[in-house]
C-alpha cells in the first residue's frame, strides 16, 4: 500500500467518523477543501467541490447544528441521523478514495465509511438519550456542543493531518467497543 492510498483512507475514515457526530459539518469541510483544491475527490463525486455544493452544505450544516440545541428536536433528529450518517460516511469515504480501484473503493466505503459513521452515531444517540432521561434534557446542550466540537476537530484533523486522524478513529472505535461491553454488562 503506498502512502497516497493510506492518506486517502485516513481522510475518508476520519471524515466518516465525524459524520457520526454531525452529518453535514464534515461534508461541508470536505466541500470547502475540494473547492480550494486542497483535497482531490473521485470524479463521480467531484460536484462536492463546486460553489453551489459549498453553499448548500454550509446552510444544511448550520440548520443541523442549531436544530440540535432545540429540546426534543434533538432526540427527533437522532432517529434519522443514523441512516443519514451511514450514507454520509459512505460518501466521504468514497469521495476521498481517489487512489483506489472503484470496486475496492465501494467495498471499503461500505464497510469502513458507513460502519464507522453508524458506530459513532449510535454512540451519540445513546449518549443523548441517557442525557435526556437523567437530566430531562437539561444537559443536552452540553452533549450537542461536545458532539459539534468533536465533529469539527476530527474533520479538521482528517483534512490537515490524516494519519493522526486515522489513529484517533481507531482509538475512538476501541473506546466505543469498551463502552458497549460496559453497558451490556451493566444492563444484564
Amino acid at each position: 500500500m503506498n502512502i497516497d492510498v493510506l492518506i486517502s483512507i485516513c481522510i475518508g475514515i476520519g471524515l466518516a467518523a465525524s459524520t457520526g457526530f454531525r452529518v453535514f459539518l464534515p461534508l461541508f469541510l470536505l466541500s470547502i477543501a475540494s473547492y480550494f483544491h486542497f483535497i482531490s475527490l473521485t470524479d463521480s463525486l467531484s460536484w462536492l467541490g463546486n460553489p453551489i455544493s459549498v453553499v448548500v452544505l454550509g446552510v444544511a450544516m448550520l440548520v443541523e447544528i442549531v436544530a440540535y440545541y432545540i429540546p426534543f428536536i434533538d432526540n427527533l433528529l437522532d432517529t434519522i441521523a443514523v441512516p443519514l450518517a451511514t450514507i454520509a460516511g459512505f460518501l466521504v469515504m468514497f469521495a476521498t478514495s481517489v487512489h483506489l480501484d472503484p470496486t475496492l473503493a465501494t467495498i471499503v466505503s461500505l464497510i469502513a465509511g458507513s460502519g464507522t459513521a453508524a458506530a459513532v452515531q449510535s454512540f451519540t444517540t445513546v449518549t443523548r438519550l441517557g442525557s435526556s432521561v437523567k437530566t430531562g434534557g437539561l444537559a443536552n446542550p452540553i452533549v450537542t456542543t461536545t458532539e459539534t466540537g468533536s465533529a469539527l476537530a476530527l474533520s479538521s484533523l482528517s483534512i490537515f493531518l490524516p494519519i493522526v486522524a486515522g489513529v484517533v478513529v481507531v482509538i475512538l472505535l476501541f473506546v466505543l467497543v469498551f463502552f458497549y461491553k460496559y453497558l451490556k454488562r451493566k444492563l444484564s
